[in-house]
Parts: structure tokens; sequence; C-alpha cells
């Protein structure tokens, strides 16, 4: 029996040597999965930080892309827009040119015509006077035929010279006309060509501005996609953080349950160890007891054995038969007295001992499941710091995330600012400029005809010669050559 207990013993303690040893590899083994789970969390989150990365780079790439396209189509469109006003001026030009020749042409012919009809006039009424004067001098028969026809002569010679003079101040009055007419087309020609730069000026200034906008709205795009972009990347990023966070938490929870599961186990198994040990350890002491009292009684049946011959030595002898009945009486007395006390504290021993194994597990189990509660507890106020310092992490992240796209969209809005400014400048600059060398050619032109005697009243005036203000209209400008207002025209009989 004794042996079976023992045995019973060993086992028990090599199970809970065993069940030790298997709780140091749990834990080791939770520890590595600790470790492994951060690694593939690191891994992974270095990962989706390398593809938002790439996909950022990419991104940016194309904007760069097709904005770099859009100012490479507004140069396009700027060369040509300079190549069709290059060809409007030359084709203003070629039209000035080609009207001017023709209203230079139109005015020389009417004026042939003038002179020719002049001409006409001129011969019929040189021989119509001419006839009258010699019927008016042959009616008078009392001046000689000499004397008549020296006046007949001297009539021819002053109507021919008068006819000179007259042919002279045509001649004259006709090319200051045709030059006055000429001046006026080209100053009204270069009024017009003034306001075909103008409009094309405007017209580019315009189309800058308008190319202008277009940047600045396709910036402000770039700069939105490139905003939703951030905030998706952090989003994605922050989740993947969470949910990392989240799962590091629920193993820990699970880790902690199934050690306070295997703590209140190994403690129950501790304690059916500890009762399955009791009984052994009662008997040990059980049986020192018994052996101190089985000393305890060899070392009074000696006192009692010194103590009878010492009485004996004085008692008569016919006494001593009732005095050693006495004295075994005494002696059984006492030891059966001490007996009794012997087994009373092995009794007490008993009782004690079960009672003190019974109430030493209670607080054993109260402690453990206390301690496992505040560990516990500590876990979950570890995990709601660490719940609360990633939250605050992610509102700081998404907090500077603005202020940074904040700052860039102002950078970008004073950019823009400023360009519009620049531009603003560069047109009041260049509209000063083209109005600056207008003024002075029309200026210099007004000088030149001064100077070659024509006034500025006579240039601003209404031409009596009608020649197009308009691009390409020269059917109007046909000179009537039938009805002539010039003042180089002579009706019949104005002489």
């Amino acid at each position: 029996m004794h042996f079976f207990a023992r045995c019973l013993c060993s086992s028990l303690e090599v199970k809970a040597d065993w069940a030790l040893n298997e709780s140091f590899e749990e834990m080791h083994e939770q520890m590595s999965g600790y470790k492994r789970m951060r690694r593939e969390h690191q891994a992974t989150l270095l990962k989706l930080e390398e593809k938002c990365k790439v996909e950022m780079e990419t991104h940016k790439s194309a904007l760069d892309k097709e904005y770099d396209n859009l100012l490479h189509n507004f140069t396009r469109e700027l060369d040509r827009l300079g190549a069709k006003h290059q060809q409007d001026l030359e084709r203003r030009s070629k039209q000035t040119t080609t009207a001017e020749k023709k209203l230079h042409k139109e005015i020389t012919l009417k004026q042939e015509g003038d002179r020719k009809a002049y001409d006409l006039n001129r011969k019929k009424e040189y021989k119509a006077n001419k006839e009258r004067w010699k019927r008016e001098l042959s009616m008078d028969e009392s001046t000689p035929k000499r004397q008549r026809d020296l006046t007949l002569q001297s009539q021819k010679d002053n109507l021919k010279q008068h006819e000179a003079q007259e042919e002279q101040r045509m001649l004259q009055a006709q090319k200051q006309y045709i030059e006055l007419e000429m001046r006026k087309f080209k100053r009204r020609r270069m009024i017009l060509l003034h306001d075909l730069e103008n409009q094309l000026l405007r017209d580019e200034l315009s189309k800058k501005q308008h190319q202008l906008e277009q940047a600045h709205g396709m910036l402000l795009k770039h700069h939105e996609k490139t905003q939703e972009l951030e905030y998706r990347q952090q989003k994605s990023v922050h989740q993947l953080r969470e949910e990392q966070i989240n799962k590091q938490h629920d193993t820990e929870l699970h880790n902690q349950k199934d050690y306070m599961d295997r703590i209140k186990k190994e403690l129950v198994r501790k304690h059916a160890l500890e009762l399955r040990q009791q009984p052994k350890s009662l008997k040990q002491k059980e049986l020192q007891i018994r052996k101190q009292f089985r000393e305890t009684c060899k070392t009074q049946t000696k006192q009692y054995k010194r103590y009878k011959a010492q009485v004996l030595q004085t008692t008569p002898k016919e006494q001593q038969k009732e005095v050693i009945k006495q004295l075994k009486e005494e002696k059984h007395r006492k030891l059966t007295l001490l007996g009794e006390q012997y087994e009373q504290s092995i009794s007490d021993m008993l009782q004690s001992q079960s009672y003190k194994l019974d109430e030493s597990q209670v607080i054993e189990c109260q402690r453990t499941n206390e301690q496992l509660e505040y560990e516990l507890d500590m876990l979950t106020a570890y995990q709601n710091k660490n719940k609360k310092q990633a939250q605050e992490q992610r509102d700081r992240e998404r907090r500077e995330l603005e202020n940074r796209v904040s700052v860039r969209r102002g950078l970008l809005e004073n950019k823009m600012d400023g360009e519009l400014q620049q531009f603003n400048l560069e047109r009041a600059e260049r509209l000063r400029m083209k109005h600056e060398k207008h003024s002075k050619e029309l200026e210099a032109f007004d000088n030149e005809s001064i100077a070659l005697g024509f006034s500025t009243l006579s240039l601003t005036e209404v031409s009596r010669e009608t020649y197009p203000d308009e691009e390409g209209s020269l059917s109007g400008s046909m000179i009537s050559l039938a009805h002539s207002n010039s003042s180089t025209s002579f009706p019949a009989g104005s002489l």
C-alpha cells in the first residue's frame, strides 16, 4: 500500500514537471508567434507603403506629362495663331498695295478723261470764239484788214495763253488732288492697319489668357486628384495598421485567456497533488509522534525502575508487595494518560493539517484569480492605451496631411495669382507699347504730310473718292468717271 502511494506521488510529480515544461514551451511559442506576427505586419506595411509610393510617382509622372502636353499644345496654338496673324497682316499689306494702285489708276484715268473732255471743250470754244471774232471784225469795215488780222491774232494769242494757264492750273490741281487723296488713303489704311494690329493683339492676349485659365484649371484639377490619392493611400495605411493592431490584440487576449486557463488547470493539478500527498506526510508525522511517545514511555519506565528500587529499599518487606502494586497502577495510569495526550495530539495535528491545507488552497486560488484578473486588466489597459495612441497618431497624421494639402493649395493659388498679375502687367505693357507705336507712326505720317504741304485737317476730311475701309472689299472702291465731283473737272462753258 505504501509502495503504491509512493509510485502515485512520483507519477504526479513527473506530470507536474511535464506540465511546467509544457507551459514554458507554450510561452516560448507565443513569444515566437508575436515576433513572427510583428515581422509579417511590418513586411505587409512596408509593401503597402512601397506600393503607395510607386502609385504616387506614377500619378505625378502622368500629371506632369499631361501638363507638359498642354503647354506644348499651347505653344503650337500660339505659333499657329502667330502665323495666321502674320498672314493676315501680309494679306492686308497686299490688299492695301493693290487698293492703292487701283485707286491711283482710277483717279488717273478719271483725270485723263477730264483732261480729254477739257481739251475737246476747249477746242470747240476756241473754234466758236474764232468764228465769232471773225464775224465781229468783218462787220467793222472801217478798220483796215491788216488791223483786223492783228486784232484777231492778238485775241487768239490771249485765248491760247489763258487756256495754257488754265491747263497748267488744272494739271497742278489734279496733281495736288491725287496726292491728297493718296495721303488720305494711306492714312486711312494705316489707321485700319492699326485697328487690325490691335485686334490681332487682343486676340493673342485673349488666347493667352484662355490658355492661362486652362493651365490653372488643370493645376487645380491635378491638385484635387493628388489630394484624393493621398487621402485614399493614408486611409488604406491607417486601415491596415488598425487591422494589424486589432489582430495583435485579439491574439494577445486569446493567449492570455489560454494562459489563465492553463494556470487554473495547473493550480487544480497542484492542489490535487497536495491532497494526494497529504496522507503520506500525515503518516510520517504520526509515526514521529508515536516514536516520541515510545521513547517517552521507555524513559518513564527507566525512571519507574529507579524509583521502585529506591522505594523498596526504604519499605519493609511485608509492605513491598502492596507498594509494588501501587507503583504499577500509578505507572499504568500515567502511561495511559500520556498515551491519551499523544493520541489527542495526533488527532489535533491531523485535523489542523487538513484545515490548513484547505484554507491555503482557497487563499492560493483567490490570489491566483486576483493575479490573473490583474494581469488581464493590465493587458486590457495596455491595449486600450495602445489603441488610443494609435488613434492619436492617425489623427495627427491626418491633420498633418490636411495641413500639407492646405499649404500646397495656398502656394498653388499664390502662384496662379502671381502668374495672372504678371500676365495682366504684360498685357497692359504690350497694349501701351502698341498704342505708343501707332501714335508715333501716325504722328510721323502727319508730320511728313505737313512737310509735303498737306494739313492734318485736310487729311482727316471725308474723301470725295469712294475706297474700301474693310478688308477684301474692293468692289466699292470703283470711282465713277461719269459723275465726278473733283475740283479738276471743268464742265462745258466754264471758260
